[in-house]
């Protein structure tokens, strides 16, 4: 039941309608809480972005996969009558290290004995100081403040000797996490881990994160959300300033105030610091949101006539220590009307990369995918990017990345609420952080510390 009065328009103003403020907003009205989500862009979904292809075939230009583990996502796909299809993995995988293309059934099966050797040694390490963290409290893990001002990269380096294998270390961690060694802390990093289950979870050969894709692409899962408050959702409403009392929140955009019981401000930290709060944040939370950039991420889609690498006894996949192209898998839909092939260009490349022209990125791509994949890669349908970092809502992606020294000075910020304002994110959760599943669970927690709240 509503509980705001007089003195409010709403029980609840969100900020943001990607996935984590639309589930906190879905959560509210189900419990029968009024809300108004306020939404910058043109479109709901926030890092879902949907492209439609010549032949009606929808593809993602943002967040695309789903693990078997996702149950919050899956949930959703249920509710809504959604079609999942299997992710593509027949044939063999590549991976390319100082242009020796190394094919084999699976990418970490392509490395020369020695190699492999020193990266399993350190993926085992990995995995024993992730089992060591202390998950709900990170600072409290043993040698946490060492762990936190040591960077990945020094860290590989005192492990790893041969080159082969350093590099290969490298293209495996950016084919996930867009950021270069240097700039994350082996601390955060092991959260990151901790919270999809584990590393071999992520990239060994079991690995089960990037399983399905979403037929008709996962800006649906968006849509479909905000079909739910109806009209409660407002495109084009950036926030400009949150204002904060004892029994109210007042959120500004360019020409609307809307005051509620509560607010919750569903945007990556990166993107909450753009908004002036007054009173001034906790300076903890202030911090956060300066020491947690997002990471920088190119994604391209080509589309082609069928998919021709299946033929040719490839599964698409292509993992690229050289790059600038660092990751790319087959996202053909499953009638199989075209072939799709899908990309990134991370890190230090998509800084590069993004200030140049499309067509010089469409031309160093498909160049890239010929040395993959033959000729034929060459011969398109469409090519289309996005350059995540110049997207003023988002300002990159996947998600944000904790810089050194960050986790064990601010991280007990990240979802604590501010008085009356609350936190939401991927960035947020506990559970699959980075992830559209980490969406869902934020904006499910904040609902419910919201409504208890509301209710008391």
């Amino acid at each position: 039941m509503s509980a705001h009065d007089d003195r409010t328009d709403v029980d609840v103003v969100i900020v943001g309608a990607g996935l984590s403020g639309l589930t906190a907003a879905r959560e509210l009205t189900a419990d029968g809480h009024e809300v108004t989500v306020l939404e910058a862009r043109d479109r709901v979904g926030g890092r879902l972005a949907a492209h439609e292809l010549p032949d009606g075939t929808v593809a993602d230009l943002g967040a695309q996969w789903i693990g078997v583990s996702h149950d919050a996502v899956m949930s959703l796909v249920e509710a809504f009558d959604l079609e999942l299809t299997a992710q593509y993995e027949d044939g063999h995988d590549q991976l390319v290290i100082d242009g020796d293309r190394l094919a084999a059934a699976d990418a970490t099966q392509a490395l020369p004995s020695q190699a492999d050797a020193e990266l399993t040694a350190a993926v085992d390490e990995l995995e024993t100081l992730t089992a060591q963290l202390v998950s709900n409290d990170p600072s409290a893990t043993p040698q946490a403040e060492t762990l936190d001002a040591t960077t990945l990269e020094s860290w590989k380096r005192d492990r790893i000797d041969s080159t082969v294998a350093r590099r290969a270390f490298d293209a495996f961690f950016q084919s996930e996490f867009p950021v270069e060694t240097t700039d994350i802390s082996v601390l955060y990093f092991l959260t990151l881990l901790d919270s999809v289950g584990g590393i071999e979870r992520l990239v060994g050969e079991t690995a089960t994160t990037e399983s399905y894709r979403l037929v008709g692409g996962c800006q649906q899962l968006a849509k479909q959300l905000a079909g739910e408050p109806g009209d409660a959702v407002r495109l084009e409403t950036p926030v400009r300033a949150i204002e904060r009392s004892d029994d109210s929140v007042r959120v500004r955009s360019d020409d609307t105030q809307i005051t509620g019981s509560y607010a919750i401000v569903a945007v990556p930290p990166a993107v909450a610091g753009q908004i002036e709060y007054s009173p001034p944040l906790p300076v903890r939370r202030d911090g956060l949101h300066q020491r947690m950039p997002m990471g920088e991420v190119i994604k391209f889609v080509v589309a082609y006539e069928d998919a021709f690498w299946r033929a040719n006894g490839y599964s698409g996949t292509v993992v690229d220590a050289d790059g600038p192209v660092r990751l790319v898998a087959d996202s053909t839909p499953p009638n199989g009307e075209c072939g799709v092939l899908v990309g990134f260009l991370t890190a230090d490349d998509a800084v590069e990369w993004s200030d140049r022209p499309t067509n010089e990125r469409r031309e160093c791509v498909l160049s890239a995918l010929q040395d993959y994949f033959g000729p034929d890669a060459g011969d398109t349908l469409e090519y289309v990017d996005c350059s995540w970092s110049t997207q003023p809502w988002s300002r990159g992606g996947y998600a944000g990345n904790m810089t050194p020294g960050t986790l064990t000075s601010y991280g007990d910020a990240r979802s604590r609420p501010t008085g009356r304002l609350h936190w939401a994110s991927t960035e947020t959760a506990r559970e699959w952080s980075g992830y559209m599943e980490g969406a869902v669970r934020s904006g499910k927690r904040a609902a419910a510390a919201i409504g208890d709240r509301l209710t008391e």
